[in-house]
């Protein structure tokens, strides 16, 4: 496809009041266009801050409304909000945690591109969805994030597809270790989430700073681009999942110190 100039474009970002999402609403205005934030608390930041919680279909709905209205038109949107909880097993999971996460990552994408979708089709637009490597990697302590990246990925594969005929287009963005709030209080703050990290190949830890993810994706909102992934590194994986994933649960299933720190956050309930 050819580039896609954002220069008088209006773009819409959830969860855009810090981390990923702050940062693609600057790399979008560096770029010349409009940005609507969505979060949970209204930002002013940006061009139009909104207050709204991506699964309130009506919020989002209003969202939507309000930057059409101030604006004129919405072209790009940008399904970054979500959440993450402490590393526990499926088992020992809060019912009610467990599917927070899979309303706030998954159906809370879902309703922030449904709102917006007739407005992208309208203007030829783009949407990004943001999902994980967890989307193809195996989710052992935080089965509700892979889930939900999954399915964020699924949705993302299924509107690439189908806004071919609206001449619209759509991304899924994939994203190892990127040094937000969120990864922090998510892993380095909890010494079980910690020590399962470590057990990833330290060719995959590196981290990368919110600003490169940030650049990552307004340059494949630009190109019109089906996946984005940062680190670069995690795309072999991706790639060949389908090999090396049943390897790689293999051996996790056999290692003794994997299955030994799984029992201890086994142990430790929600």
């Amino acid at each position: 496809m050819a580039r896609y100039d954002l220069n008088g474009k209006v773009a819409l970002v959830t969860g855009g009041a810090r981390g990923i999402g702050a940062e693609t609403a600057r790399a979008l205005q560096a770029r010349g266009a409009k940005v609507a934030v969505v979060d949970l608390e209204a930002s002013e930041q940006f061009d139009l801050g909104l207050a709204a919680d991506v699964t309130d279909s009506d919020a989002m709905a209003a969202a939507v409304a309000t930057t059409v209205e101030r604006f004129g038109r919405l072209d790009v949107v940008v399904a970054n909000a979500g959440i993450a909880a402490r590393v526990t097993t499926a088992r020992a999971s809060d019912p009610e945690a467990f599917e927070r996460i899979l309303e706030v990552n998954l159906l809370g994408v879902w309703r922030t591109v449904r709102a917006a979708l007739p407005h992208v089709i309208a203007n030829r637009g783009h949407v990004v969805v943001i999902a994980s490597v967890y989307a193809f990697t195996n989710g052992m302590g935080t089965a509700a994030y892979a889930m939900a990246k999954a399915g964020v990925e699924q949705l993302g594969h299924a509107l690439r597809v189908e806004l071919v005929q609206h001449g619209a287009s759509a991304s899924v963005a994939y994203f190892g270790f990127i040094d937000t709030e969120m990864v922090r209080e998510s892993i380095d703050r909890d010494p079980l989430a910690d020590r399962l990290w470590a057990s990833i190949p330290r060719v995959l830890q590196k981290r990368l700073p919110p600003r490169v993810a940030g650049e990552a994706i307004v340059a494949g909102i630009e190109r019109r681009q089906a996946r984005i992934i940062r680190p670069r590194r995690w795309t072999i994986l991706s790639v060949l999942r389908g090999v090396l994933n049943p390897l790689i649960q293999a051996r996790a299933e056999r290692d003794a110190k994997v299955q030994a720190l799984l029992k201890e956050v086994d142990g430790r309930g929600p």
